[in-house]
């Protein structure tokens, strides 16, 4: 269950910084596939649950399910220094979903899954890691506007980045 007003932002145009979410981060190289199956009670505004890949308060990603206008969305926040926001509708996605993230060559690939089979890119985006920055990756959670939101993550995998031609969707 989640704490009250916690989330993860960085330096919006408006000004909001927090760094309160909940994360359990593993070790990672600068090379890897983390993979997550996502269950929760999303409900309310901002509730949120998925990935992230970090190195600093200033430096990570997070991609997840999040509510937003009574809707589910995937999306995702890359925050180097600044955070951006990029939402899409995806209704069915809460009543479960997979979450993939790959890290390979400075290069961050995001991708989804209603059914594990069919992985769909979601963003495509730099991550370069500076000389001697570790990265953690793992399962993230948030209630920005409420405290309580479970979240069930399942079959947690860690290994080595899963290197494939952008359009192969297995």
């Amino acid at each position: 269950c989640t704490d009250r007003e916690t989330d993860f932002w960085q330096k919006t145009q408006y000004g909001f910084e927090r760094d309160s979410g909940h994360f359990l981060g593993y070790a990672a190289g600068n090379d890897f596939t983390v993979q997550v199956r996502i269950t929760g009670t999303f409900t309310q505004l901002y509730d949120q649950a998925g990935l992230m890949v970090r190195s600093s308060t200033e430096h990570w990603c997070k991609t997840g399910l999040e509510i937003s206008d009574d809707i589910a969305h995937l999306g995702s926040v890359l925050t180097q220094g600044y955070s951006d926001w990029a939402l899409g509708p995806m209704p069915d996605a809460v009543w479960g979903f997979w979450l993939r993230l790959t890290l390979h060559a400075e290069v961050l690939r995001i991708q989804y899954s209603l059914d594990s089979l069919v992985w769909p890119l979601l963003r495509l985006c730099r991550f370069a890691v500076a000389e001697g920055e570790t990265l953690e990756v793992g399962p993230y959670c948030c209630s920005p506007q409420r405290e309580g939101l479970e979240v069930t993550f399942a079959d947690l995998q860690i290994g080595p980045a899963i290197v494939k031609d952008l359009h192969d969707l297995s």
